[in-house]
């Protein structure tokens, strides 16, 4: 099993946390990893993504132009990504600030407004763990207990009084999740 999965969207949306945390997620299982993240110098606001391989399998390269899994936070994400998942691959998005929504018939595609159900939660900082939430519905690669302690790992101990409403957000996400029609 390989899982080549791009993670899109903007600085400060939690896209690079994301990735770092389904990277210790697959280290806890015992799978080969890769987590390569790109941003802009503005980072916040600018556009972020991180390319996140997970494997039973030796990793040869984790540079990757096409992807099993595209996690998309933003329109110019959605346009640029879109087109790069493999037939038969797997589209998540949020639709809050999408104008144009993914059009393929060959992927599978599930949105899931984690925005909004931030924002009702009154926790607009875990908006990214709601998103990984809905991955791990739609893609169980690794453990819900696994991604936690991912969670602690990748969040300094000053935040780590935040890991009950984070896993909250999980299981929301796990909830909200639909396939797109």
């Amino acid at each position: 099993m390989t899982e080549e999965i791009i993670i899109a969207g903007f600085g400060g949306q939690g896209v690079l946390s994301m990735g770092k945390i389904l990277a210790y997620s697959g280290i806890m299982q015992d799978q080969e990893v890769s987590w390569m993240p790109s941003y802009g110098p503005e980072m916040r606001g600018g556009t972020a993504n991180v390319t996140v391989i997970l494997s039973d399998e030796r990793i040869s390269s984790p540079i990757l132009t096409r992807y099993d899994t595209a996690i998309i936070l933003n329109q110019q994400s959605m346009d640029k990504f879109e087109p790069m998942v493999k037939p038969g691959g797997t589209l998540i998005y949020d639709g809050n600030g999408i104008t144009r929504h993914p059009e393929r018939k060959d992927i599978k595609i599930y949105r899931i407004d984690a925005a909004d159900e931030a924002a009702r939660m009154g926790l607009a900082k875990i908006f990214n763990m709601i998103v990984l939430g809905g991955y791990l519905k739609v893609k169980p690669l690794v453990s819900l207990e696994n991604v936690i302690q991912g969670l602690k790992k990748s969040l300094p101990a000053r935040y780590h009084h935040l890991i009950p409403d984070n896993e909250k957000a999980l299981h929301r996400g796990m909830e909200i999740i639909a396939e797109a029609n």
